[in-house]
Order: C-alpha cells, then sequence, then structure tokens
C-alpha cells in the first residue's frame, strides 16, 4: 500500500510589481500551496493570481498569514498581545478565503509564516493564541504545523485538524526547532542534498538533527520554500524521489484523519 504524503510550497510571496521564485512552475510540482495575505508579502491581485493558478491545477490552497512586517519578510520576533493577534490572523485568512470563494474555491488550511510559526513552536501561549484565531474563523481548516512542535500539540488540543509538516531546505537542532538562519548549515543546498534529507528522515521516522538525534514524529507534509533559486528543481526532484520511495502524493486535506 501506498503512503501518503503532501508536497508543498509557500507562494504567492511577491508584492506590486516585484516577483519572488517562479509560482506558476511550482504549481505545476506541488499539491497544496500556502498563500501570503499581504502581511510579510502579496497583495490582493498576487493573491488572486495564486489562487487561479492553483484552482486550475487541482492544489489545495492555505493561508499563510504573518505578523505584520513587510519590511522584514515576516522574519522579525514580535511582541504581540493575544487579542490582536487574533485579530490579525483572522484579518488575513478573512482575505485569502474572500478572493478564493469569488473564484468558487475555498481555503482549506492555515500555516503561519516565519517568526511566528518559530515562536509558536516554542511558546505554548503562543500556539494558543494561533490556534484559537483559526477555530475562530472555521474549525474545519487544517492547521498545518511544523512537525513535534508546541503548535501542532496546542492545534489538536483546541480540536483542530493538524498535518505536520517538515521542510526539505532547513537543518534542526536537537531541540526539534529549525537552525537558525543567520547558523552556518542552516540551510541545505543543492536538489540532492534536499531530497537526500526529507528519505533520510521519512526512513527515520522523525526529524533528523543535526548531531544525527532522532525526534519521533508524524512527517506528513513537506515543504519547499518558493524563493529559493533551485525551488523548482527540488520540488520536481523531491516529487520524483518520493514516488519512486513507495508514496502517494496528495492534498493537505486528504491527510485529514478527524
Amino acid at each position: 500500500m501506498k503512503r501518503p504524503i503532501n508536497l508543498n510550497a509557500d507562494l504567492g510571496e511577491g508584492f506590486g510589481s516585484w516577483r519572488m521564485g517562479d509560482d506558476a512552475a511550482m504549481l505545476e510540482i506541488v499539491g497544496s500551496a500556502s498563500v501570503a495575505c499581504g502581511f510579510h508579502a502579496g497583495d490582493p491581485q498576487i493573491m488572486a493570481r495564486t489562487l487561479a493558478t492553483a484552482f486550475s491545477r487541482g492544489v489545495s490552497v492555505g493561508a499563510h498569514p504573518s505578523f505584520p512586517d513587510l519590511q522584514g519578510f515576516g522574519r522579525r520576533r514580535m511582541d504581540i498581545a493575544g487579542e490582536a493577534l487574533e485579530s490579525i490572523l483572522i484579518y488575513q485568512i478573512g482575505a485569502l478565503a474572500a478572493l478564493a470563494r469569488a473564484q468558487g474555491g475555498v481555503v482549506t488550511h492555515v500555516k503561519p509564516h516565519g517568526a511566528l510559526n518559530n515562536m509558536a513552536c516554542q511558546d505554548a501561549g503562543l500556539a494558543d493564541t494561533v490556534a484559537r484565531a483559526v477555530k475562530r474563523f472555521d474549525p474545519s481548516l487544517v492547521l498545518l504545523a511544523p512537525a513535534a512542535s508546541q503548535l501542532a500539540e496546542r492545534g489538536r488540543d483546541a480540536g483542530l485538524p493538524v498535518v505536520e509538516e517538515f521542510f526539505a531546505d532547513r537543518a534542526y537542532t536537537d531541540d526539534g526547532e529549525l537552525v537558525p538562519r543567520a547558523e552556518p548549515g542552516a540551510i541545505i543546498h543543492g536538489v540532492e542534498a534536499c531530497v537526500r534529507h526529507v528519505l533520510d528522515m521519512l526512513g527515520a521516522g522523525g526529524l533528523v538533527t543535526v548531531s544525527g538525534k532522532v525526534i519521533p514524529a508524524a512527517l506528513q507534509s513537506v515543504c519547499v520554500h518558493g524563493d529559493d533559486t533551485a525551488a523548482v528543481a527540488t520540488a520536481r526532484a523531491l516529487r520524483d524521489g518520493l514516488v519512486e520511495a513507495g508514496h502517494e502524493l496528495v492534498t493537505i486535506p486528504r491527510l485529514r484523519t478527524d
């Protein structure tokens, strides 16, 4: 029996006339896309175009909300109180959902971006705030959360369907966190190295850290960052490698276990 897995990318991360990555090519490969909602990247036209392309290719779509940090691409840590952050997240999810509805489609998952995502992996209170915002907007939405994280755990505690994600191009610490981008070895370079990294973790049944430690986790969705120059080649090689290894590539909604 083939093992289901999702291949996803973070897309729609341009702004105005500036573009990042090759979204059209990525949407020919991935099964799901998390679309920037305007607070770290993206704008209404880019969001609408990304949605249209995704829907035309049968790609499931999620909201990719962030801290209000357009200048810092959502990678700067912020201290925002619970109620205010809930409203910020609901605003972004709602914007993408409205644009999707106008095209006859739906948003099916939410994946926090950047510093918000990283902080919610460690901070149970912040993770609760994210989960609460998603649930208040639509409790049927899947929370796409980093594997073996507080965010995944608190999402399940809130009653949300959760899919656990890991990264093809990022290294992990022994605490299960991403190695900070400023540190050597944080980014895994090269198509073959990324494919090997993913298959090694799937074979081990968990996150394989920089020291070789294995942190058991439900590895259900693998992300390729769309802003990397080799993103399309990496996604294509991963798709082929996963199929060859006996996996069935599916959309995020197909992974729901509720």
